[in-house]
């Protein structure tokens, strides 16, 4: 076998095997589509623009914290953010002044 398989997207277990059309993982038993997973989804801000590592942006609506006493008003600006896929909904990390690391929901931010 001359081309490597991918690692399993959910736990990154290096011993995945092709079943069919599907790559599948021994350690978790998932199971995913190899072309599918060759197209990257496009993140994008509430507004429709399209958002890339690195970039900065503003809240755009006031969001609790849970364990924080005060709130991420809206137009905090949060620089550097980082894309990562699988944390659910929240497809955003950052490191927020004031409020530090955590992630967020693309759907609340706004490219500056």
């Amino acid at each position: 076998m001359s081309d490597t398989l991918p690692p399993c997207p959910e736990c990154s277990s290096e011993y995945t095997y092709e079943m069919d059309a599907l790559l599948v993982c021994p350690e978790c038993a998932h199971e995913w589509n190899a072309e599918a997973e060759a197209v990257e989804a496009v993140i994008k801000d509430a507004v429709g623009n399209a958002l890339q590592d690195g970039d900065t942006v503003s809240i755009t609506k006031t969001m609790k914290v849970k364990g924080a006493q005060s709130a991420l008003k809206a137009g905090t600006k949060v620089r550097n953010i980082r894309l990562v896929q699988g944390s659910g909904d929240h497809d955003i990390a950052a490191k927020v002044d004031g409020f530090g690391q955590m992630e967020l929901k693309s759907s609340i931010v706004k490219k500056i």
